[in-house]
C-alpha cells in the first residue's frame, strides 16, 4: 500500500534575539492541511513577544496546492504578513523566484528565494 505524505510542519527557534519560524511543506497541500496548521501558527505568533518574526520556508518536498489550499495560503499571508520581517523560501522550484516577488507585495518585510539552504539560513538570520 502506497502512503501519500502531505502537510505543513511549523517549528519556532530562537536565533540570537530573533524568533525564527521554520515551515516545511510536503506533498500537495490541501484545505484540510491549512485547517490544522492555521490555528497552530496563529497561536504561535500570538505567543511570540516580538514585533517582527523571521521565516524560513522549505519547499523542497512541496508538490503544489489544491485550489482551495492555495487560497488558504494567500489568506494566511495576508493575516500575518505584517508580522514577518524576512521570509526566505528555500527550494528548487522554477516558480519560487516569482512566488517570492509576488509574496513581497503582501508581506511587510523582505521575501527572497534560495536554492542553497545555508544561504537561506544566513540571510534570514542576519
Amino acid at each position: 500500500m502506497s502512503m501519500t505524505k502531505h502537510g505543513l510542519s511549523v517549528g519556532i527557534e530562537r536565533v540570537q534575539d530573533d524568533f525564527l519560524v521554520v515551515i516545511t511543506a510536503v506533498g500537495k497541500l490541501t484545505h484540510v492541511d491549512y485547517e490544522f496548521i492555521t490555528p497552530v501558527l496563529d497561536s504561535a505568533l500570538k505567543e511570540i513577544d516580538a514585533a517582527e518574526v523571521k521565516v524560513l520556508v522549505d519547499i523542497t518536498e512541496l508538490r503544489g496546492w489544491e485550489l482551495r489550499a492555495a487560497w488558504d495560503d494567500f489568506k494566511l499571508g495576508l493575516k500575518h504578513g505584517s508580522n514577518f520581517s524576512r521570509i526566505a523560501i528555500y527550494g528548487h522550484k522554477e516558480w519560487q523566484e516569482v512566488a517570492a516577488k509576488v509574496g513581497g507585495w503582501f508581506i511587510a518585510g523582505e521575501v527572497r528565494a534560495f536554492t542553497d539552504y545555508q544561504e537561506a539560513w544566513d540571510w534570514v538570520t542576519d
